[in-house]
């Protein structure tokens, strides 16, 4: 496969991913049984501006980039399509999907929030286009500050949950499964995404510009998208968060 060819597949994975983990997301906001750490503070921004669920995502993942600068961290273009892409496909789908009824409805739905979660998380991260926001703002403090990466993550999805839960977001029971359960949910579909032909890991194509330094390493999953995530608010394995 030509060099254009396997990045053009790799850029629509990408998309793919990035728009699948903001759908993901809006889905376990709206089964109201507890949200992803970094969802939870955007909950909690809503009642304090007057802006979109999805605008609320975008803005406050060009802030966390701005946190990049001091722990020298470089973003892909994958980076800046995840900070772009995700909010509005949240409040796309979160405009046309509302919270069912019932109990068990809502967590069939939370359910299938975070299996879709998991997919989109290993899609855009095996685009190897560079990690999203939140999880290069954790790698981040791991390279700079020599941080073990399970305790940056930890430290700073504590600091957003709790942040975001004294804002008024959804702490719930699926605030810690989809802390516990995403990374093996995601580990997993890895290995499938390097299996398609335009895969940087199936020669498809060489690394590209963008496929350098640390935004090419895998990150630790996201908790999201964002995913990764998700973050989503999505990035590298990691395994949305966001």
């Amino acid at each position: 496969m030509s060099r254009s060819a396997a990045l053009s597949l790799r850029s629509v994975q990408l998309l793919v991913g990035l728009f699948l983990y903001g759908a993901a997301t809006a889905l376990m906001v709206r089964a109201v049984v507890g949200v992803s750490s970094w969802t939870v503070l955007t909950q909690g921004l809503e009642h304090v501006v007057p802006w979109s669920f999805g605008t609320i995502t975008t803005v406050s993942s060009g802030v966390i980039l701005l946190a990049w600068i001091p722990l020298r961290q470089k973003p892909g273009i994958g980076t800046l399509v995840n900070t772009l892409t995700v909010g509005p496909a949240s409040d796309l789908v979160l405009g046309v999907v509302r919270t069912p009824e019932g109990l068990l409805s809502r967590v069939g739905l939370f359910v299938g929030g975070l299996a879709l979660l998991a997919v989109a998380t290993a899609c855009y991260i095996g685009a190897r286009f560079g990690t999203g926001p939140r999880d290069g703002l954790m790698v981040g403090l791991h390279e700079r500050f020599g941080w073990p990466l399970w305790v940056a993550r930890t430290s700073v999805e504590v600091v957003v949950v709790v942040v975001g839960w004294l804002l008024g977001g959804d702490v719930g029971v699926g605030t810690v499964v989809a802390a516990v359960a995403i990374g093996p949910m995601v580990q997993p579909l890895m290995p499938l995404s390097a299996r398609f032909p335009w895969s940087p890991e199936r020669g498809g194509a060489g690394p590209g510009p963008d496929d350098v330094g640390p935004e090419a390493r895998p990150a630790p999953a996201p908790l999201t998208p964002a995913a990764p995530v998700t973050s989503p608010h999505a990035g590298q394995p990691r395994p949305p968060s966001r």
